[in-house]
């Protein structure tokens, strides 16, 4: 698969992203927002894709947004980043709904939409160099990319909101201290880390992984006996439709280790 402003490689059940646009410090365009929707969705679409990892090229993981693309539009810099948005969004939506578990990792800086991108992980790991700041408001502008959804979940309405209104530079060890990050490694072995972790869940119970991530995403906005119905279907369907389940709980009677497929 070949893109203009990203990569994209598969191995071992694992397909890696990586923002390619160092020069311009990976900063987002209508057409990286056009590819990532168009990786997403081949992520979410690709049963043999079982993990899936999301990082930037060279010292920055994302800067934000491309801002002399945006200026360049002159008056019809709206219409330009409703474009723009439509394609960041959807493919946000394919990250967070598909099966495969997304691991971010994030090298250098995460600014603007690249902190956005960031957050939206089910799992988030940082070099020890990241640094992390909404940055929208001091262009005059207010979130976009998910960070005004993912965030307060993640630290809280209040911090959330200092986050966004006061642009606060969180340090990696910062950011994990917050909520934001699971784990900060090396900046030299941030990616054999998470690429490990990456196949370990590849070797994992796919439609389970999707299903629990789908729970979570969706448990606030639901009243506590809705959420409980959705468990129910959720595990029941898992049951009764999926390889994955049967052989998992065979292979706890029987004391030996599963083999799951992904199916």
């Amino acid at each position: 698969m070949s893109y203009e402003t990203l990569t994209y490689e598969f191995a071992d059940g694992v397909g890696t992203i990586t923002l390619d646009r160092p020069d311009a410090a990976n900063s987002l365009n209508a057409k990286m927002g056009e590819e990532l929707l168009e990786v997403a969705t081949h992520c979410d679409s690709d049963p043999s894709v079982r993990a899936v990892i999301l990082t930037g090229k060279g010292k920055m993981f994302c800067a934000g947004g491309d801002l002399k693309s945006f200026v360049a539009q002159g008056d019809k810099m709206g219409e330009h980043m409703r474009y723009l948005t439509t394609g960041l969004h959807a493919a946000v939506s394919r990250f967070a709904r598909m099966n495969a578990p997304l691991i971010v990792a994030v090298n250098g800086t995460a600014a603007g939409a690249g902190f956005s991108l960031s957050i939206i992980g089910d799992l988030i790991y940082a070099g020890e160099s990241a640094k992390f700041t909404e940055a929208y408001t001091r262009i005059g502008v207010s979130p976009d990319g998910s960070s005004s959804y993912f965030l307060p979940r993640l630290v809280g309405p209040l911090m959330a909101k200092r986050l966004i209104l006061l642009n606060d530079l969180l340090t990696a060890e910062q950011a994990k201290d917050m909520g934001l990050v699971v784990d900060v490694f090396p900046d030299d072995e941030l990616m054999a880390k998470v690429t490990a972790i990456a196949k370990e869940f590849a070797q994992g119970p796919t439609k389970a992984f999707g299903e629990a991530k789908r729970l979570v995403v969706d448990s606030l906005s639901n009243t506590l006996e809705t959420q409980m119905e959705m468990e129910t279907r959720a595990i029941a369907g898992l049951a009764t439709y999926t390889h994955d389940a049967k052989e998992g709980m065979t292979a706890f009677t029987e004391k030996r280790k599963p083999n799951f497929k992904g199916e």
